[in-house]
């Protein structure tokens, strides 16, 4: 357990736990005396558990499709059936799939990539939202990105631009309610290979270079002339989650070593 206690009696739904961002706040928040909920699609948010219950923390894990608000349902509902209520709502689904320029994306990519990176924020939100008016209190944290100016994804940049207006949009219209929402927008960030890739095809010579474009671009726009760690987003999704972040709502947080997206 971690000297800090920040989360200590708080239950805490976090999504995408399997692996990534997700699974370092689950992390951290379980060390920090959260009782955790990991939801995730993949059976890897086995491992996630697993790690958490080594340590003596107290997590369960719901797989669930959150790209539906039936799979976002089940997932509340199972955080309220097991430990009575949610206190903090950590929303880490998202990605872009595909990296190229908007001409280049059929329309069934451009559908997958909104259903990706807004609707599991979206219908997260909408699922833990009259829990939290019932309890007049709860804090919500979504993950956005900087890539809202970014090259070659359109529309996962239009998809977290949507993110960044339901972060405002919800913190406003509920505060008083006693709800915060606030939304980190991550740079770019060093992970290890995905267990589950978002794009399991092989890329085409053009699409390397596209990739190229994007990673070179998001070193170009950071004043720190780096990539991020994971540890380095998990930071700033942590401190926007616990009260140490009380006045803030409605605020989205560039964590992008600079660029401010």
């Amino acid at each position: 357990m971690s000297d800090r206690q920040r989360f200590l009696n708080k239950v805490v739904i976090v999504t995408g736990a399997a692996q990534g961002i997700g699974r370092g706040v689950a992390l951290q928040v379980a060390a920090e005396g959260a009782q955790v909920v990991l939801a995730d699609l993949s059976d890897y948010v086995e491992e996630t558990l697993a790690e958490i219950e080594a340590k003596d923390g107290d997590a369960i894990f719901v797989k669930a499709n959150l790209e539906t608000f039936a799979g976002a349902q089940s997932v509340v509902d199972q955080a309220i059936e097991t430990y009575g209520r949610v206190d903090a709502l950590i929303n880490n689904v998202g990605g872009a799939i595909w990296m190229k320029p908007f001409q280049e994306f059929a329309e069934e990519e451009i559908i997958k990539e909104v259903n990706r990176s807004l609707f599991p924020t979206l219908w997260c939100c909408r699922a833990v939202l009259p829990e939290m008016i019932k309890n007049q209190k709860g804090t919500i944290v979504n993950v956005s990105s900087i890539a809202t100016r970014g090259i070659n994804r359109v529309p996962y940049s239009a998809s977290k631009g949507g993110v960044n207006g339901l972060t405002a949009s919800l913190a406003f219209e509920h505060a008083k309610d006693g709800i915060r929402v606030n939304a980190i927008a991550t740079g770019g960030t060093e992970a290890p290979p995905r267990k589950v890739p978002r794009n399991a095809n092989p890329l085409t010579e053009s699409e390397k270079q596209w990739m190229q474009e994007v990673v070179d671009q998001t070193i170009d726009r950071t004043f720190l002339g780096r990539y991020g760690t994971i540890q380095e987003q998990v930071n700033a999704i942590v401190f926007l989650a616990s009260d140490e972040s009380s006045y803030m709502t409605g605020t989205v947080v560039p964590v992008g070593g600079g660029d401010q997206g």
